[in-house]
């Protein structure tokens, strides 16, 4: 009502032009700056007789309070951009990070694998020359000769990796399962290449 008798006595526009107004809002689906109310903002107005405010989606503004949105605005837009910047580059640090422990703990296997047959190769040697019971050594006598008590939980995965390592991609050692000591255990056997034994016979 009060922005009926303010419009009439600005423009002396009659009561039923200001509500054809209101009407044309309701059916229009333009921004046209203004949102009618009713008892419950919450709820849309879908007539006109249930409108009891009238709210400007675009308000007057001083010029002070103006630059000090448009300030404030600004800030908050720069702020978002380091933050989105500085999270970025924390990001490109981790996978840097993750990549080179990676690489570390891929050489470190490749070095693991390396020892590991050596000291199957040496325990064979060994065999030939009836310096050892047997022709094959335990899996987890091989591990701990090769990795001190104290370093086996932080070289588990690298341990892990270079015997599923071995048991897919080196021919020489084979893995078997005999029975040392009464109990069932993996070992590893060397196994010398064919032209090896051609050549010898």
């Amino acid at each position: 009502i009060e922005a009926q008798e303010y419009i009439a006595n600005v423009t002396g526009s009659s009561s039923a032009r200001f509500e054809a107004a209101l009407t044309w809002i309701l059916s229009s689906n333009k921004d046209v700056g203004i949102w009618l109310k009713g008892e419950d903002p919450s709820e849309s107005v879908t007539t006109v007789d249930k409108v009891v405010c009238l709210e400007s989606g675009r308000p007057r503004m001083g010029v002070g309070c103006r630059l000090s949105r448009a300030l404030l605005t600004a800030i908050t837009t720069v702020l978002l951009f380091f933050w989105g910047l500085a999270f970025l580059w924390g990001l490109l640090i981790l996978l840097k990070y993750r990549w080179r422990k990676l690489e570390e703990e891929e050489q470190a296997m490749y070095e693991m694998v390396k020892k590991i047959i050596a000291v199957v190769q040496d325990h064979y040697v060994d065999w030939e020359q009836d310096m050892e019971r047997y022709p094959y050594v335990g899996i987890l006598h091989v591990r701990d000769t090769l990795i001190p008590p104290q370093s086996r939980r932080r070289m588990k995965r690298v341990w892990d990796r270079a015997v599923e390592f071995l048991a897919s991609n080196e021919s020489r050692i084979q893995t078997e399962s005999h029975r040392v000591a009464g109990e069932d255990m993996l070992v590893w056997r060397w196994t010398k290449p064919s032209y090896f034994s051609d050549s010898e016979r």
